[in-house]
């Protein structure tokens, strides 16, 4: 079976591999076999299209406290717990003070989340 796969350079493109891979959904092909193989290109031609057309900027770090916080119940009091300061758990969560080094070590060794989830993606003007 010959592979015809194509570059992805437009939408329409992009619906085509969209609607190609889609077929292996339900059975994911054998890995290193031809279909296996299609698969693959598909996939990385579909991810490298959308990383330049779709892309998704890393979250503020008072988001990724806010969300973690959420989904296991903790609060501001919490943060200021593993912080040692309620001012500066709220000023953390409201945006207004960047996390420091230690602090990104602090919430880290207390609640697990990946440190450069913690540090701000600011890109220079």
């Amino acid at each position: 079976m010959m592979m015809d796969i194509r570059p992805i350079r437009t939408e329409a493109d992009h619906e085509w591999a969209l609607k190609e891979i889609e077929r292996y959904f339900d059975v994911e092909p054998t890995p290193g076999s031809p279909e296996g193989d299609r698969f693959d290109v598909l996939a990385t031609l579909i991810e490298a299209y959308e990383r330049q057309h779709f892309p998704i900027e890393a979250p503020e770090p008072a988001a990724v406290l806010r969300f973690y916080m959420d989904q296991n119940g903790l609060g501001q009091t919490d943060l200021a717990q593993v912080l040692g300061s309620r001012p500066r758990a709220s000023e953390i969560l409201a945006g207004r003070r960047d996390l420091s080094l230690t602090m990104i070590s602090a919430i880290r060794a207390a609640w697990g989340i990946p440190a450069d989830l913690l540090v701000p993606h600011r890109v220079a003007a």
